[in-house]
C-alpha cells in the first residue's frame, strides 16, 4: 500500500486523537521505506531506516500509533518491554528473542495470505473428504449412480451448514504443543522447528462437522502452499518491513554513577544495541538481518531523560517526538469521533441485552470534564482514565441488564453522569477498576 505521509496521517486519524508530531514521524518513517525500495540495490543497501524514539506519559498513544501504523500496511510488528531483558549472563529473556517473535509474526502474515489465495481450492478438497465421512455414516449401499446423487445432496446441505452440529470422529493431525525452553521465554513449538525430523501423528477425534472441516481445511491448505517459499518471504518481510516496539525504555535509562541497579540497566542497553544497529540473528526460518528494521522506543522519562541513555543507543534514536498529556478537548474526540469509540462499544455490548444506550452531548462533555479533572490531580494514566470513568458510569445499567426483557431506551445525560460519578470525584476509590 504506497500511501503518502498525509495519507497515513489521515488513517490514523480514526483511531488515534491529538498527537500529530508523533504522527507525522511515524508516517515520514514509513513512506522512506517505500522510496527506498524505489532505489538501484547499491543506494539501498546505504539507506537505514531513521528509528524514533516517543516520549510521554502512559495512555496516550504511543503503542496503539505504532500497532495501527504496522496493520495499515500489513507489516509484521512485534511490541516488547525493555524491562522483560537482563544483560547477557543474567536469567531473564534474551533480547535476540524480539527479533525471533518477529520474523515469527511474519511467517503467520505470509502463511495466512497463501492459505486465504488457495482457500477456494483447500475447501473444495475438505469438502469431498467430509462428504466421504458423512456418505460412511449414512451406509448408503445403493448403486454407483444413485450414490453420486446422494453425495450429491449431502454436499449441498453440508453447504447449508445442516450437519454443522454433528458430532462425528475424525483422524487429524496431531500438532505438538508449544513449551516455553526458558522462563519468560516465547512459546516454542517443536513441531514447526524439526518439522519432517518428527513423525506425522495422527489423531482420532470427536468434533462437530464445522470444527473438522476447518482442520481439513488447514490441513489441505497446507499441501498446496509452498513452505519454503513461505518461509523466504517471511524472512525478507521481516528484514525490509518489520517495525519492533520497544516499550518503557526509560526504565532501563539510568546514569552510571548512581550505583547499584543501573550497571545492569547500562548493561540491557548495551546487549539491546547491537540489534538496533544491525546484526544477524539465527531463527528457526533461517538467519535474519536487523539492519533494516525499523524501531521505535517509547517510554514516560518522568524520572530519567533520553540523554540518560547510553549515548551509542542515542545515537540509533534519531528522531525524537514528545507525545502531550490528554485534555478534555481530546477526550470528546476521543469519545465521539474515533472508529468504534468506546460510546460505540458500550452500547453495542448492552444491546445484546436490549439496552438501546445513548450519550447527549453534554454528558459526553462530563464524562470528558471528570477524565481530565483526575489525570490533572492524581496519576494521569491517558485515555485509559477513560475506561475507569465509563466501567463506573456504567455499573449499575451493566448489573441490572440481562434477560427475556424487551428493548429499553436508556439516555444518559449530564444529570446522570455528575450523580452517578460524584463518588468518584470526590474520594477517587477506582482501585478495583484499574488493571
Amino acid at each position: 500500500m504506497n500511501l503518502s505521509p498525509k495519507q497515513i496521517v489521515n488513517e490514523l486519524n480514526k483511531h488515534i486523537i491529538g498527537q500529530d508530531e508523533a504522527k507525522k514521524a511515524v508516517a515520514i518513517a514509513l513512506r522512506n521505506r517505500y522510496r527506498r525500495a524505489q532505489l538501484s540495490q547499491e543506494l539501498r543497501d546505504e539507506i537505514t531506516p531513521k528509528n524514533i524514539i516517543m516520549k510521554g506519559p502512559t495512555g496516550v498513544g504511543k503503542t496503539e500509533i505504532a500497532r495501527r501504523l504496522a496493520k495499515l500496511v500489513k507489516a509484521p510488528f512485534v511490541k516488547v518491554e525493555a524491562t522483560k531483558y537482563t544483560e547477557v549472563g543474567y536469567v531473564g529473556k534474551d533480547v535476540e528473542g524480539m527479533v525471533r517473535d518477529l520474523v515469527e509474526c511474519a511467517y503467520r502474515l505470509v502463511k495466512d495470505e497463501k492459505s486465504a489465495e488457495v482457500r477456494l481450492k483447500a475447501t473444495d478438497a475438505a469438502e469431498k473428504k467430509m462428504v466421504k465421512l458423512l456418505a460412511e455414516l449414512k451406509k448408503n449401499d445403493r448403486g454407483e449412480t444413485a450414490r453420486e446423487v446422494f453425495e450429491d445432496n449431502l454436499l449441498q446441505s453440508l453447504r447449508k451448514g445442516v450437519y454443522d452440529g454433528l458430532v462425528i470422529e475424525a483422524d487429524v493431525k496431531d500438532e505438538p504443543k508449544s513449551m516455553e525452553l526458558m522462563p519468560g521465554g516465547a512459546a516454542i513449538n517443536l513441531g514447526s522447528i524439526f518439522g519432517e525430523m518428527l513423525p506425522s501423528r495422527r489423531k482420532r477425534r470427536k468434533l462437530t462437522v464445522k470444527e473438522a472441516m476447518e482442520l481439513f481445511i488447514a490441513e489441505e491448505s497446507d499441501k498446496l502452499i509452498d513452505e519454503d517459499a513461505v518461509k523466504e518471504e517471511a524472512l525478507r518481510r521481516a528484514e525490509n518491513d518489520g517495525i519492533i516496539f520497544i516499550d518503557e525504555i526509560d526504565k532501563i535509562a539510568g546514569k552510571e554513577n548512581t550505583g547499584g541497579v543501573d550497571v545492569s540497566r547500562e548493561g540491557v542497553q548495551r546487549d539491546i544495541l547491537p540489534i538496533v544497529e544491525g546484526t544477524t540473528v539465527m531463527t528457526k526460518y533461517g538467519a535474519v538481518k536487523t539492519d533494516y528494521m525499523l524501531f521505535i522506543a517509547a517510554g514516560a522519562f518522568h524520572v530519567s531523560r533520553v540523554e540518560d541513555l547510553i549515548p551509542e543507543l542515542q545515537g540509533r534514536f534519531p528522531v525524537s517526538v514528545e507525545l502531550k498529556s490528554l485534555t478534555k478537548e481530546d477526550f470528546v474526540q476521543i469519545l465521539t469521533n474515533t472508529e468504534h469509540s468506546l460510546t460505540q462499544q458500550y452500547a453495542v455490548l448492552l444491546a445484546v441485552d436490549n439496552i438501546d444506550l445513548k450519550f447527549t452531548p453534554d454528558a459526553i462533555e462530563a464524562i470528558a470534564e471528570i477524565s481530565e479533572e483526575i489525570n490533572l490531580t492524581s496519576e494521569d494514566i491517558g485515555a485509559r482514565r477513560l475506561h475507569t470513568v465509563m466501567e463506573y458510569l456504567l455499573e449499575d445499567i451493566s448489573f441490572n441488564a440481562g434477560g427475556d426483557y424487551p428493548v429499553v431506551p436508556v439516555e444518559i445525560d449530564r444529570g446522570y453522569v455528575e450523580e452517578h460519578l460524584k463518588n468518584m470525584t470526590s474520594d477517587r476509590n477506582l482501585k478495583k477498576y484499574v488493571l
